[in-house]
């Protein structure tokens, strides 16, 4: 490679890129094409999902596979473009490093939209305390609970505001208020509104003070959250860790090769370099999902 001319190795470079925003062309116009043939199938059989909260809540399907190809033959063109510039030509490790690049690059969107559902999930968790408070509120001050109701959705804001009125629109059109709130429990599973619906429903129909029993249940939803909040602080450090012991060998391996690149330039021209390599990044992924799994304590 060092006897091909400076500027016939860039110009292979360039094809390179030319090729690759072709690929991305025709794999957006593709999946675009694929996408709307599956989604009006389901439309049109109403299986369209039931759940509010999902990755379908903030992206259309058909935008988040366009999203997906995309991105996946753009990161395998950049991954093998910069591997054709650091003169790596072994076929045997183009392809696997290509499919894999590419195989991250489909899947990284999707990530970033589960992140957002389930951050969306826990600002909900975090506001069910304010909603039963509220609710005892209103009941103390004697309001109806379809009033109290009503009069804390117009306060409250985020999530929780949005989903009650999902749920007083379906009061208004004839569901039974414990069933309206079940639905929001469907699209929203909470344990803590678990508690909070089974409590309402069960003291709607045996009788009794439910403002009493919603203050109850308003204690041990506190006692829930303060626990959590303590787990997640002590369980801090490990997820900590396992994002640095996993990014450690990476890092040095980046750092060396800035400092001195001959030494290190065969790491990723020869096979057994790239086995290595291949070794490392499996050890470090499982490493990284076993830490994980330890300080991810279910309560």
């Amino acid at each position: 490679m060092n006897s091909i001319p400076i500027f016939e190795r860039y110009s292979i470079y360039l094809l390179v890129f030319v090729a690759a925003a072709l690929l991305i062309f025709l794999g957006v116009g593709m999946a675009q094409s694929i996408s709307l043939e599956r989604y009006d199938r389901k439309v049109k059989t109403g299986n369209t999902g039931g759940h509010r909260n999902d990755v379908g809540y903030f992206i259309d399907p058909r935008t988040l596979l366009q999203i997906q190809v995309s991105m996946g033959i753009l990161l395998m063109a950049v991954i093998i473009s910069t591997l054709l510039f650091f003169q790596v030509f072994m076929i045997y490790v183009l392809i696997p490093v290509g499919l894999v690049s590419m195989g991250l690059g489909f899947v990284l969107p999707l990530l970033y939209y589960r992140r957002k559902v389930k951050k969306r999930a826990l600002e909900f968790e975090g506001s069910i305390l304010d909603f039963s408070l509220g609710l005892t509120s209103g009941l103390r001050a004697g309001q109806a609970l379809p009033q109290a109701l009503e009069v804390f959705a117009r306060r409250c804001e985020g999530v929780l505001k949005e989903e009650l009125g999902v749920v007083l629109r379906e009061y208004r059109f004839g569901v039974e208020l414990s069933e309206a709130l079940q639905h929001m429990y469907d699209r929203l599973p909470c344990e803590d509104l678990q508690l909070l619906i089974i409590s309402i429903r069960l003291t709607t129909q045996s009788g009794g003070s439910l403002a009493d029993v919603l203050q109850r249940i308003t204690q041990t939803i506190r006692g829930r959250i303060e626990f959590q909040q303590k787990l997640r602080a002590l369980t801090a450090q490990g997820r900590f860790e396992a994002l640095a012991m996993s990014l450690a060998p990476l890092l040095a391996f980046g750092l060396l090769f800035c400092i001195n690149s001959d030494l290190m330039m065969p790491m990723v021209q020869t096979l057994i370099g790239w086995c290595a390599i291949g070794i490392m990044l499996t050890l470090e992924l499982i490493g990284y999902f076993v830490i994980r799994v330890i300080v991810d304590v279910k309560v």
